[in-house]
C-alpha cells in the first residue's frame, strides 16, 4: 500500500499548492501538509486515515483565514516554523544571530521530497510455549517521510526539515540549521510545531518535585503561552513527559488530544500557544544559551526531534510511545546479537543498607533475596573511595580497599558469589558528577563545568558536573567504567544523576556546553553497550529527574522515584506511563513505613503497586520475618509469569470517576486476556466502590472475570471492609462482555483506604 502521495493543485488566489498526504494504516494515523508556493508547509490534516486523500489539497482554501482589519495583510497561519515573515507575532519560535546582530528569516521552498523510506527493521510478533516472541521481518520497515530544503539567500541560513510518521504512529519532526554565509551564525532557539484543531482547549501536563514527580494539572489553551522549561541539565522532577492539548475534558480513554514531547535529555521547551489570529499551536525545542551553537560557513546544526502523537484519549497516545521505544529497542538487540529476556527481578541495596556495605552483610541479603525470587542483585553507593557518605569520593571510581579490601570478602569475591547463586550483578555509578572532596577533583579542577576560571556553581548535595566535553575526562570517566565491568563482570549499571546542571560552562572550550554535556552521555552509554553485549544500564537522577526519550533510546530502564512509598507511586507510575513502556520504569517493593514519607501501608499494597512495571525490591530482607519472604516469594513467582505479556501488553487506565479509585491495566495485543489493578488510596463518597469501567478489550468477545491467585482472599489479607461475599470474587468468577465491561463496568471489592487488588480478564 502506498503510505506517501503527494498532490499539485491551485489555491483560489492562483498559489501553487502541493500537498502531502502520509499513513501508516496498522497505527491508524495519518497526516496531511500544503506547502502553498514556496513557503513552508501548512499542517492541515492529523488524525485517522483519509478515505480520499486527493481531497487535502483543498483543505488549504477551507482552512486558510481571511485578512481582517488592524493586522498585517496576511492573517497569521503558522507554519510548522513559523517566523515574522509570515505574520507570526507570537513568542520567537526561531532566534539566530549573525555575529551578535538577530536575523530575521523568510525563507523560500527549493525542494520538497515525499518518499517511503525503507529502512531499518519491522518486527513480526508470534506465541510459544504461551509467551510472545519477537522476529525481524523479512521486509524493511516502512516509513513516510517528508523532507523540505528551504533557504534565505540574502542572509545566507539554510534549512532542512525533516517529518516521518513512524509505523507507531508517532509523529516526528527536526530541523536542520546550516551557514551558508560569510560569519558565524549563532543559534538560539528552533521551536517546531504541531497546529492542532480549533477545539483542543485544554492542556495536561505535569509537575512535581523530588520524592513527587508526574503531579497532573490542567488548564485552559486561553489566548497567549504556556510553556514548561528545563533549564537544568535534564528535563528534571517538574519536567511534563508530555504537553498535551484536546478537547474540554479528555482523558485517559475519551477525546481527540494531541501531545508532543521533545526527544531530549537537555535543557527543553513544550508550549502551547494561542493567538487572537489562530488555532492552538503545540511543539518544542531545544533550549541553547548564548554562544553555545555558533556555525561557521557551512557547519550545520540538528535540532532533536520533536514528536507528535495522536490518539482517542491518553492511552492511545502513550501506546504510541511505547511502541516507538520498544521498536528501537528490539533494533539494538537485533544490531548486537542480543537475546531477547525478561525482565530480571531486582534487588538494589540501596534502602536495605546505604552505606554500610560489608561483605557478610550483603551475601546474607543475596541469599535472601535468592529466596525471594529475585535474579539481579544490585550494589548501590558507597563501594568507591572515600564515599562512606554523601560529601566524598564521588569521581574517584576505584573499589575502596576500607570497606572492600582485595582478598577473600573483596567486591570481585561478592560479584562471585552473587553470580554463583545464578544472579545478575549490578553496581551504581554517577559518572557525570564529583565531590570536590576527591582525588579526581584536587587533581583536575578544570574538569569541572564552572561559570568562571575563580568560581564554581551552586552545589548540589555537595557535587559539581564533571565536564564530559572534556575528551581527558571523558576518557577518565569512560575507561574507569569500562574496566569494572571488564573485571568484575558486572551485568548492570545504575547510573545515577544527582546535581542540577547550572552554570554550566566548559574550561576546555569555553562556552556553555549543555548540549555537547548531553551527547556525550548518549556516547557513554551506547559505547559501554557495544563493548559489552548485554549489559543493561538504569537511568536514575536523584529519581525521575531524567525521563526523557532521547535517554529512553539509549537506557534499559528508568528509576520512576526514589520514593517508593505505594500511595504516592499510584499517580507517579500512572502518568510517568504516559512515555514509558511499564517494563522500563522500575517498581520497587519497599518497606513500611515508607523511608521517604514513613507511611505505613500493607504489603499487598506495595506488591500490587510494583507488578505492572520492571519490579524490584527496594528494603532490607534480612530484618523481615519469614512469613513476609514467603508472600513476597509468591508475589514474584506471579509476576514473572505475566511479565513477558507486559512488555508488550497495551497499557491502558480508566477514567473513574471517583478521585478516590485508580483502575490500571495492561491489555494483550490480540485483547485476548488482561490484569488489571484496582486500588483504593482513599475512602470514597461511594460505599461501598463504584462499579469501575475497564479498558482496551474488545467489545464483542465474551471474558471470565476472576481475582488473581495472590489477591484471591481478601479476609486473610485484612485489606477489605466488605461484610458480605463479593459474588464475583471466587476463582470462577464471571463471563462478561467487553462492552459491558467498558461501560457499565464491574464491582471492585470494598477495601480499607490504601489497598490494591489485582484481577484477569480471560476471553472464553
Amino acid at each position: 500500500m502506498t503510505l506517501i502521495q503527494s498532490f499539485q493543485g491551485s489555491a483560489s488566489d492562483g498559489t501553487a499548492l502541493t500537498a502531502v498526504y502520509a499513513e501508516q494504516p496498522a497505527s491508524s494515523v495519518a497526516l496531511a501538509m500544503v506547502f502553498p508556493g514556496t513557503e513552508l508547509p501548512r499542517l492541515v490534516y492529523w488524525g485517522r486515515p483519509l478515505s480520499a486523500p486527493e481531497t487535502v489539497v483543498g483543505l488549504y482554501d477551507a482552512l486558510r483565514p481571511q485578512r481582517v482589519s488592524g493586522a498585517l495583510d496576511y492573517t497569521a497561519w503558522p507554519s510548522v516554523l513559523p517566523t515574522q515573515s509570515e505574520s507570526w507575532i507570537g513568542a520567537k519560535r526561531f532566534e539566530i544571530r549573525r555575529d551578535g546582530r538577530e536575523l530575521f528569516c523568510k525563507f523560500a521552498v527549493t525542494d520538497i521530497k515525499a518518499e517511503t523510506v525503507e529502512g531499518g527493521n519491522a518486527y513480526e510478533m508470534t506465541i510459544k510455549d504461551g509467551y510472545p516472541q519477537w522476529n525481524v521481518a523479512a521486509e524493511p520497515k516502512r516509513t513516510p517521510t517528508i523532507t523540505a530544503t528551504a533557504e534565505d539567500v540574502e542572509q545566507g541560513v539554510k534549512l532542512i526539515w525533516t517529518c516521518e510518521v513512524d509505523v507507531s504512529g508517532l509523529v516526528r519532526q527536526r530541523a536542520t540549521v546550516i551557514n551558508t554565509g560569510e560569519g558565524r551564525l549563532e543559534v538560539g532557539k528552533v521551536e517546531l510545531g504541531f497546529p492542532v484543531p480549533a477545539d483542543a482547549t485544554e492542556i495536561l501536563t505535569t509537575t512535581g518535585h523530588h520524592l513527587h514527580e508526574r503531579s497532573p494539572q490542567r488548564q485552559p489553551l486561553t489566548i497567549g503561552r504556556f510553556e514548561k522549561v528545563s533549564m537544568t541539565g535534564r528535563p528534571d522532577f517538574d519536567a511534563t513527559l508530555l504537553l498535551s492539548l484536546g478537547e474540554t475534558g479528555f482523558g485517559f480513554t475519551r477525546g481527540n488530544v494531541y501531545s508532543a514531547h521533545v526527544a531530549w535529555s537537555g535543557n527543553s521547551v513544550l508550549s502551547a500557544e494561542r493567538l487572537p489570529y489562530t488555532t492552538g499551536m503545540l511543539g518544542g525545542g531545544e533550549m541553547l544559551f548564548g554562544g553555545e551553537i555558533t556555525l561557521a560557513d557551512g557547519e550545520e546544526y540538528t535540532t532533536p526531534w520533536v514528536c507528535g502523537s495522536f490518539g482517542e484519549g491518553l492511552n492511545e497516545v502513550a501506546s504510541r510511545f511505547h511502541s516507538f521505544i520498544r521498536n528501537t529497542h528490539r533494533d539494538w538487540n537485533a544490531e548486537y546479537g542480543i537475546a531477547l529476556k525478561p525482565r530480571p527481578v531486582i534487588l538494589n541495596t540501596w534502602e536495605a543498607v546505604y552505606f554500610n556495605h560489608d561483605y557478610d552483610t550483603l551475601t546474607a541479603l543475596a541469599d535472601k533475596a535468592v529466596e525471594s525470587g529475585v535474579e539481579r542483585f544490585v550494589v548501590d553507593d558507597g563501594w568507591f573511595g572515600s564515599r562512606r557518605d554523601d560529601t566524598s569520593g564521588l569521581g574517584d571510581w576505584e573499589i575502596s580497599q576500607d570497606v572492600w579490601p582485595d582478598g577473600d570478602k573483596s567486591l570481585k569475591a561478592l560479584a562471585d558469589y552473587v553470580h554463583g547463586k545464578g544472579l545478575e550483578f549490578g553496581l551504581w555509578f554517577e559518572p557525570e558528577m564529583v565531590n570536590p572532596d576527591s582525588d579526581m577533583f584536587r587533581t583536575h579542577p578544570d574538569w569541572v563545568l564552572k561559570p568562571t576560571p575563580g568560581r564554581l556553581p551552586m552545589q548540589g548535595r555537595t557535587q559539581q558536573v564533571v565536564d564530559l566535553t572534556n575528551p581527558d575526562a571523558y576518557a577518565y570517566v569512560y575507561g574507569a567504567m569500562d574496566k569494572l565491568v571488564g573485571e568484575l563482570g558486572i551485568d548492570y549499571i545504575k547510573w545515577d544523576h544527582n546535581k542540577l546542571v547550572t552554570e554550566a560552562v566548559s574550561p576546555y572550550s569555553g562556552r556553555p556546553a549543555v548540549h555537547g554535556q548531553t551527547l556525550a552521555v548518549y556516547r557513554i552509554f551506547t559505547d559501554l553497550k557495544a563493548a559489552h553485549p548485554g549489559l543493561e544500564i538504569e537511568s536514575c537522577s536523584s529519581g525521575g529527574g531524567r525521563v526523557d526519550l532521547g535517554i529512553l533510546e539509549v537506557a534499559d530502564r528508568i528509576w520512576g522515584s526514589d520514593c517508593v512509598d505505594p500511595v504516592e507511586r499510584a499517580d507517579i507510575q500512572r502518568y510517568t506511563s504516559l512515555l514509558v513502556p511499564p517494563e522500563m520504569i522500575g517498581e520497587h517493593v519497599g518497606a513500611s513505613p515508607a523511608h521517604s514519607t514513613h507511611r505505613a501501608t500493607s504489603q499487598e499494597l506495595r506488591m500490587a503497586m510494583a507488578f505492572f512495571g520492571h519490579m524490584g525490591i527496594e528494603w532490607n530482607l534480612l530484618k523481615e520475618p519469614q512469613a513476609d519472604i514467603d508472600k513476597l516469594a509468591e508475589w514474584v513467582a506471579e509476576f514473572k509469569k505475566h511479565r513477558e505479556w507486559f512488555a508488550v501488553d497495551t497499557v491502558v487506565h480508566s477514567d473513574a470517576a471517583d478521585p478516590a479509585v485508580r483502575v490500571d491495566g495492561c491489555v494483550m495485543p490480540n485483547k485476548a486476556a488482561a490484569i488489571y489493578r484496582f486500588t483504593q488510596l482513599t475512602t470514597s463518597q461511594t460505599y461501598p466502590a463504584a462499579p469501575v469501567r475497564l479498558p482496551g478489550l474488545d467489545p464483542d468477545k465474551v471474558y471470565a472475570v476472576s481475582p488473581l491467585d495472590v489477591s484471591l482472599d481478601l479476609v486473610k489479607q485484612d485489606i477489605t471492609n466488605g461484610q458480605s461475599p463479593l459474588g464475583w470474587w471466587n476463582p470462577e468468577g464471571v463471563k462478561m462482555t467487553g462492552r459491558a465491561l467498558e461501560t457499565y463496568g464491574i464491582r471492585p471489592p470494598s477495601l480499607h483506604p490504601a489497598q490494591a487488588v489485582l484481577f484477569k480478564v480471560v476471553e472464553i
